[in-house]
């Protein structure tokens, strides 16, 4: 019996690119009929216990979807054995996450885009320091890759 996918997303802090991508596979998994279990936190700890950025939760809510509720966390060692797969959001939150993988982890642990055509080796660029419109262009790139996940784990069911 195949074990039900469960996916972590991390970016830095937590409250922008990763609760966004948490989303964005949980409004498409949903669309599909597909149960998977999903979360996202930070590598970094700063944010802890803050629900995401302003302008992620409008972000999400211009596609129908309601984070407010969503508190930031940082990547614990049990992670590791509790997810099937953790997705880092850039090649920086990669190398922190192999780093701190404990000896008995069993997730995979890869870069988000590399499961998306055409992206492969490429991160989603971080909006916090921008505006409206790098939080819509996060929101396509965590949407794709939503969607390239349903794909991948709906084939595999």
């Amino acid at each position: 019996m195949r074990r039900r996918p469960a996916v972590l997303f991390v970016c830095l802090g937590n409250i922008c690119r990763s609760p966004l991508a948490e989303a964005a596979l949980r409004s498409a998994a949903s669309r599909a009929g597909l149960d998977i279990a999903v979360d996202s936190a930070g590598t970094g700890n700063w944010h802890v216990g803050n629900p995401p950025d302003r302008r992620a939760q409008a972000t999400a809510l211009r596609h129908g979807i309601d984070i407010s509720r969503l508190r930031a966390r940082q990547v614990e060692s049990a992670d590791y054995t509790r997810f099937s797969h953790i997705f880092a959001l850039d090649h920086d939150n990669l190398r922190t996450l192999r780093m701190r993988a404990p000896p008995n982890a069993t997730a995979e642990v890869a870069l988000l885009l590399d499961w998306v055509a055409g992206r492969v080796g490429m991160s989603v660029a971080d909006p916090y320091h921008g505006g409206s419109a790098d939080f819509e262009k996060t929101w396509q790139d965590v949407s794709a890759a939503a969607e390239a996940l349903v794909a991948r784990f709906s084939s595999r069911a």
